[in-house]
């Protein structure tokens, strides 16, 4: 019979990219955020590995389960520039972006930025503007720069933006184009704590007495340290097969019947993307396939139109990623 220890020095496997340190970050940011929010493992995952993967949140749920706390404090634990924005129905664009003023000494119209011009971003109820507002995010979004009066701005590194909508109060709201989405690595739907959850809530809250969220959470992350980990979650190893496996998937979205509307490459770049991240902070430097099928609702729930019969019928577009995902062989 075989020595076990033996078994186990060989089934041992040392990573090409050091990422302890990455781990060890992550684990901070999660224990910050442990102090004040109770549950939202998956939530705060999700936004740690959107961080490193350099893209966008939009965060979805009903009003008071702690969406936009999460979002400022996930802000709090990077030692960077933050800004809310609230977003109106009477919100302009050179509200978001800025606006050129003259100045009466120089006798000249200078730029005076928006509250866009920071590293992280939080806009509240985004789907409260109008399409105008909403475009001016756009550009901005995708190219990290914007272009006022022929004149390009680049954002300060690091650039991400954090957006909650309430998806049951439609009153007053404008639906966000699917260019818009598209532009969102993830959505993120929150849902309500568990019973016990919930007691746990109710008792950290009233120990805390005046103590405000903000003053208990530390910044942890340097914008170089971010530059340093999101370098090595883009030298994660994929084997073309894992490649093979999401391009399937978002295939499948273009041709199925239950779907009016697929995914774009833009979607297989941010499964590949957000996968690597998932991999990194679990200690790997190789994508499974595992890894790729967490990144799957909240990369293609938003990306995704489903048939008008479907939708009538009550599906959702989380049983249609899932039915793909059953239909496409995992490879080994």
């Amino acid at each position: 019979m075989e020595n076990p220890e033996l078994q186990n020095d060989e089934l041992h496997f040392n990573n090409r990219i050091p990422l302890e340190e990455l781990k060890t970050a992550v684990n901070a940011i999660k224990s910050q955020l442990a102090k004040i929010i109770i549950g939202q493992e998956d939530f705060i995952e999700l936004l740690i590995v959107s961080l490193l993967a350099n893209g966008h949140v939009l965060i979805e749920g009903v009003p008071g389960i702690a969406k936009t706390i999460t979002a400022k404090l996930f802000a709090k634990t990077l030692k960077t520039d933050f800004s809310r924005i609230q977003f109106t129905p009477d919100l302009m664009p050179s509200d978001v972006l800025g606006t050129s003023i003259l100045n009466m000494k120089a006798s000249e119209f200078e730029f005076k930025k928006g509250p866009i011009f920071s590293n992280v971003i939080l806009i509240d109820e985004i789907n409260r503007a109008p399409a105008k507002t909403q475009a001016a995010l756009f550009e901005v979004m995708e190219e990290r720069q914007i272009t006022m009066d022929g004149v390009r701005y680049i954002m300060e590194y690091p650039f991400m933006v954090l957006a909650t909508q309430n998806p049951v109060e439609q009153e007053g709201t404008y639906a966000l184009p699917e260019a818009q989405l598209d532009r969102f690595l993830f959505k993120i739907k929150v849902g309500y704590p568990t019973l016990d959850e919930e007691v746990t809530i109710l008792k950290t809250h009233h120990d805390r007495k005046q103590v405000m969220p903000q003053d208990a959470i530390e910044g942890i992350l340097t914008p170089d340290d971010l530059k340093k980990f999101r370098m090595q979650v883009q030298e994660i190893l994929i084997e073309d097969k894992i490649f093979n496996y999401i391009a399937q998937i978002v295939d499948k979205t273009r041709n199925h019947p239950h779907l009016y509307l697929g995914g774009s490459p833009r979607a297989s770049l941010a499964i590949m993307n957000a996968a690597k991240a998932y991999a990194a902070i679990n200690g790997r430097d190789f994508v499974t396939p595992d890894d790729v099928k967490r990144t799957l609702a909240p990369v293609l729930r938003h990306r995704i139109i489903l048939s008008p019969e479907r939708e009538m019928e009550g599906m959702t577009p989380e049983a249609v990623i899932e039915m793909i995902a059953h239909s496409i062989e995992i490879p080994r």
